[in-house]
């Protein structure tokens, strides 16, 4: 079972950038859908990013962070990027990595089926 890492987070003002990593000491990655999720305490968690690497790479993301936000993906160090620019107040939350055991990313936003979820990074933006 795969487990994940998180880690970049941190406090930044709005308008600032974080670049957030997601690593697996004990699994290859970039074989199957992986996405981003954030979650604040008290609301449920939001799907923000995911990416196929079967048959691509293909990103998509969600309408709150397109054109700010950045997935990449670096084999050699077997780990995840999200790229985050013109952060706002609204993108402070705990953000989460996960994987899904397959390579398809339907339905993604909801975070089903996906899996090793790490400890995730916290991000804060102040205004």
């Amino acid at each position: 079972q795969v487990r994940l890492v998180e880690s970049g987070g941190g406090s930044v003002q709005a308008g600032g950038s974080l670049k957030l990593s997601c690593t697996a000491p004990t699994y290859t990655l970039g074989r199957n859908c992986m996405g981003w999720f954030r979650q604040i305490p008290g609301k449920e968690r939001e799907g923000i990013a995911v990416i196929r690497f079967a048959g691509g790479p293909e990103t998509d993301y969600d309408d709150s962070v397109k054109g700010r936000f950045t997935l990449s993906f670096d084999n050699a160090k077997n780990t995840l990027y999200l790229q985050m620019d013109n952060l706002k107040p609204d993108d402070s939350a705990m953000y989460y990595c996960a994987a899904r055991p397959s390579v398809l990313c339907g339905a993604w936003r909801f975070g089903t089926d996906f899996d090793g979820w790490g400890q995730g990074t916290q991000v804060t933006v102040s205004s």
